[in-house]
């Protein structure tokens, strides 16, 4: 998720409103399908719509699943999560692999806070970054070859796209801005109530993806992204928006590692 400042758009007096506009505008910020435009966002309707991030990515998951069942029955298990992990970042424009290697290379970075602030700012991907995207790709593959069905794939797929966005609230509940200018301040920060239904939601969709392996997938998602916020805090004060690409980026790992234990 890019650091800085993101224009959002207000829902005009809309015909649809709501949970479904928050979907809408879920949709629009959290993936690159050709959606109808949305105009400008009042200040808060980003926030307020974190609420649908677990929905939306629990969609992605479903997208990227489909195409692992379909490809599991034609190919070897490997090209067929690969492909799978391909429509996945496709759909979001690799919008938090994005994040994480921008995170990566700022924790990288020599200096203070403010040093590895500036190297997030930077477009340029570094070698930090480079072997962050590597590494993240090559687990989630790995892990979900390991899935014994494709419907299994599937279903952690779900799981892991619907549970990674839920954690990206959580952790604006957690940390503060890292800086004025950045995600908080333009999109608004989620209020409670926003994060404890993103929770909610996706822990029920990793139940309906993984059922009895879903409190592991959850415990490793939270161990994994819980150390991200915590190196966050530390090293950069708080959170910007590659900051929590990184964080749903380590939860959809923990989820699929987690699964491809229970599998295994």
């Amino acid at each position: 998720m890019t650091s800085e400042p993101i224009p959002t758009p207000i829902i005009p007096d809309a015909p649809v409103s709501g949970f479904v506009a928050d979907i809408h505008l879920a949709a629009a910020f959290l993936t690159r399908l050709p959606l109808p435009d949305l105009g400008v966002v009042a200040d808060g309707g980003l926030a307020r719509a974190m609420r649908a991030f677990p929905l939306v990515g629990g969609a992605i998951g479903l997208a990227a699943g489909l195409v692992f069942l379909a490809a599991h029955a034609l190919l070897p298990p490997l090209p067929a999560a690969l492909l799978a992990v391909l429509v996945a970042v496709v759909l979001t424009g690799a919008l938090h692999e994005d994040g994480l290697a921008d995170t990566a290379d700022g924790l990288g970075a020599r200096g203070g806070r403010e040093a590895r602030l500036e190297v997030m700012r930077d477009s340029r991907t570094g070698a930090y970054g480079v072997l962050a995207i590597v590494f993240s790709l090559g687990l989630k593959v790995t892990a979900l070859a390991a899935a014994p069905s494709g419907w299994a794939g599937l279903g952690a797929l779900v799981a892991a796209g619907a549970l990674s966005r839920a954690l990206i609230p959580a952790a604006m509940q957690i940390m503060a801005p890292a800086r004025p200018d950045g995600l908080g301040a333009s999109a608004g920060v989620p209020d409670a109530s926003v994060a404890a239904f993103a929770a909610v939601l996706g822990i029920a969709l990793t139940f309906a993806g993984l059922g009895l392996g879903a409190p592991v997938a959850v415990l490793t998602a939270l161990a994994l992204a819980g150390g991200m916020i915590m190196l966050a805090r530390r090293t950069l004060g708080g959170f910007t928006g590659d900051v929590l690409g990184a964080i749903s980026q380590a939860a959809e790992i923990g989820v699929l590692l987690a699964a491809a234990g229970v599998w295994s």
